[in-house]
């Protein structure tokens, strides 16, 4: 654990939470609740025997707690911290939706232009759907190609130029734009799109659009991103039921939309405070709107694990899914690549988001993560009762 003055940075952030939310937003008071979040965090980690992993708690405009729990890679000493720099796998696509609504609001393209405007070498079998396979299609995950489309062939580790052409074998389940198939080929075609109608590469423009802007101190795109950076974690698989470090997967880094952020605690704190609306400079409200409205029902996601006890409702939009949480509505996405697991979610309402990080595959993240919601929201709802209910005894 990294140190400032004395104090670790973990004690140093839930110090800074109890203080804000007793002050700032006198009216919900989540300190004890942050507080219980860090020690079930680390006790999973601790149980699971999980290598590493951290956290960043964010309300209204600031990050009010983060930590990091165990080593980078077994067998060294180098801890995590809030800084460590990992895979986050497909909460990248958050990063991608974000990009794409930006750059498309400066006229280089329109969500609803044909894909093969920009790729006109894509076919499916049936040559009738390209020219329903709108822009927005591929970010929505309503291309209605079968789920997962070659991911085995990214997993295999071809090249995006020969896995590209499979799709001329196969046709839609349904029209696009009208049903769900979560994608990472076809997801990850908006880069050539923003490549093509800006001539900048897709790391450019996520540097310039998203990085700087928002001051993401560690983030980076791609393999040479993630190497570049001292402070990161290394991935961890289970085998013969222990986890056992292993060599970084170059494979989905050739997806970057899909796949390719690397980014620590604090850098994802940074951008959830982006999507709660306060850098409306990068994110503006129209943008957010956009990005966040529902655009394709994933009935699937109701049957999760943990999370189906309080799903009543999902959908994707763009990047990011759309759960409704008992009467809540969280902003959510998921990551996992080899040796990683990622996730993030936020509630614009209550101006409360949450990121975890963790350099295994380990399921653990479904149980923290529904923990942290039901816990929070929960207790939210209550003290705004009472305060309603205080209120109406004054006025009395």
């Amino acid at each position: 654990m990294i140190s400032r003055k004395g104090v670790t940075v973990r004690q140093y952030f839930l110090a800074i939470a109890c203080l804000f939310s007793s002050s700032v937003m006198a009216e919900i008071e989540l300190g004890p609740l942050v507080a219980d979040f860090d020690e079930y965090f680390a006790a999973n980690l601790t149980e699971q025997k999980i290598p590493g992993g951290a956290y960043a708690i964010v309300r209204g405009n600031k990050i009010i707690a983060t930590a990091g729990f165990g080593v980078r890679q077994l067998g060294s000493k180098d801890p995590v911290d809030p800084y460590t720099v990992f895979r986050i796998a497909s909460v990248s696509k958050t990063f991608a939706a974000g990009l794409a609504s930006i750059v498309a609001s400066q006229g280089h393209f329109n969500w609803d232009d044909n894909v093969t405007r920009y790729l006109p070498e894509f076919s499916f079998k049936s040559a009738r759907y390209n020219k329903q396979l709108k822009v927005e299609h591929l970010l929505s995950q309503s291309t209605g190609v079968m789920a997962n489309a070659y991911d085995n062939l990214i997993e295999a580790d071809l090249l995006p130029e020969r896995i590209l052409p499979q799709f001329s074998k196969i046709d839609p389940l349904c029209p696009p734009g009208q049903c769900y198939g979560y994608q990472n080929v076809l997801f990850s075609l908006i880069e050539p799109i923003m490549q093509q109608t800006t001539g900048k590469t897709y790391a450019e423009l996520m540097q310039e659009h998203i990085f700087t802007p928002l001051q993401l101190p560690t983030a980076s795109v791609g393999l040479d991103g993630f190497f570049s950076t001292e402070n990161r974690a290394m991935p961890h698989v289970r085998a013969r039921g222990s986890w056992l470090s292993t060599k970084v997967a170059e494979s989905y880094y050739r997806f970057g939309p899909a796949a390719g952020v690397n980014a620590s605690a604090v850098d994802l704190g940074y951008w959830l405070i982006a999507q709660l609306g306060h850098n409306p400079a990068v994110l503006s409200d129209s943008l957010l709107e956009k990005i966040t409205a529902k655009r394709v029902k994933t009935r699937r996601d109701l049957r999760r694990k943990e999370w189906r006890r309080y799903l009543t409702d999902a959908h994707y939009a763009l990047g990011w899914r759309v759960y409704q949480f008992g009467p809540d509505e969280l902003i959510y996405h998921g990551g996992w690549v080899k040796g990683y697991r990622a996730e993030i979610a936020y509630s614009r309402e209550h101006q409360l988001g949450l990121v975890m990080l963790l350099n295994a595959e380990s399921n653990v993240m479904n149980e923290m993560g529904t923990y942290f919601w039901s816990g929070m929201l929960t207790a939210i709802h209550q003290q705004e009762r009472e305060a309603q209910q205080a209120a109406g005894k004054t006025e009395l």
